[in-house]
């Protein structure tokens, strides 16, 4: 290459730098602006949802309630699901029992005060129970929410009536990802945080896959999933989840589950593949049921189908003496 090729190089090397350097800059000009303009988008979670809220352990929760007497149930949601989820299936079963949807944190409407870990939650489900005069109930678990319910009846395996996995393999998923959380900076992360999470189009996709049924998806479903989004520290909050992964439990230690168990699945799960529901359910010895026409959100897409079944389960499980449990 002769001096005069290597100068042109040089030359068009340099555009291209200054060409970067102004698109970072520029880039940071408009997150640092879009910031500014949707500061004031989130609020306390109190301002959001007008509650029940009981405190635990330092930590404001977020729960919904149907029913006065029978067995009492307790509904854990998934990742980024509030207790709305359980809006027609919560009515359903209180018609013969006590139920309670509890929002996880850092999710729904609970407040955002971690860590998120599993033995955390499990703390959260515990204090929320005692708080509630909650005995032994029957713990029904969606996609994160069955793993917490999968390790409360193995911690406290006398505490629990019995477990209903539902679209939820309890297994741990992702971790060690501290990196790209530390990638995730001000102004860029916040900017695209509130983009996503604002997007009718973004979450409606999300929630139009995940439900799984050829029905319409309500006009109101994609607010309720967006609105918690707003909830203050949210955004903090999942950057903390990320790096240290969705807690779960392993194949071995579902196997050493002695108490009722039943694992249920939207037969079109495209989320937490049927499959993995397959190996759960022979980890734990039990039958593997399928929801037809209802996807990963198979409480929303089919809420007879899934109360119909959870209460099958628990007249079941309740009939069994304990100690054959």
């Amino acid at each position: 290459m002769n001096v005069r090729s290597r100068g042109r190089l040089r030359r068009w090397g340099r555009r291209l730098g200054l060409a970067v350097l102004a698109l970072i800059v520029a880039l940071t000009l408009a997150a640092i602006a879009y910031d500014l303009a949707t500061n004031g988008r989130e609020q306390p979670a109190t301002s959001l949802y007008h509650g029940p809220f009981v405190r635990v352990d330092g930590t404001l929760l977020a729960y919904r309630r149907w029913g006065n007497t029978g067995t009492p149930v307790v509904l854990l949601g998934g990742a980024a699901e509030p207790t709305w989820v359980w809006h027609d299936v919560g009515p359903l079963l209180g018609r013969h029992h006590r139920v309670f949807a509890l929002d996880l944190p850092p999710f729904g409407y609970s407040q955002r005060r971690g860590p998120y870990t599993m033995a955390h939650w499990l703390r959260l489900v515990q204090g929320f129970e005692q708080h509630l005069h909650i005995k032994r109930p029957v713990l029904v678990g969606h996609s994160l929410g069955a793993g917490v319910a999968a390790a409360a009846g193995l911690a406290h395996p006398k505490d629990v009536a019995g477990i209903v996995l539902l679209d939820g393999d309890a297994l741990a998923f992702g971790g060690n990802h501290g990196w790209l959380a530390d990638l995730l900076v001000y102004p860029y992360y916040t900017a695209l945080y509130r983009i996503v999470t604002g997007s009718d189009w973004i979450v409606g996709r999300a929630v139009r896959n995940a439900w799984g049924s050829n029905a319409p998806v309500p006009t109101d479903a994609i607010a309720q999933f967006e609105r918690p989004f707003r909830v203050e520290g949210t955004d903090a909050a999942l950057k903390q989840l990320l790096a240290g992964g969705i807690p779960g439990l392993t194949l071995a230690r579902l196997a050493r589950l002695r108490v009722p168990r039943a694992v249920i699945w939207g037969a079109n799960d495209n989320v937490d593949s049927v499959s993995s529901g397959r190996t759960t359910a022979s980890a734990l010895h039990t039958r593997f049921q399928t929801i037809p026409q209802a996807g990963h959100l198979s409480m929303l897409a089919q809420p007879r189908a899934v109360a119909h079944r959870v209460l099958e389960f628990i007249g079941t499980a309740l009939s069994r003496p304990r100690e054959a449990r």
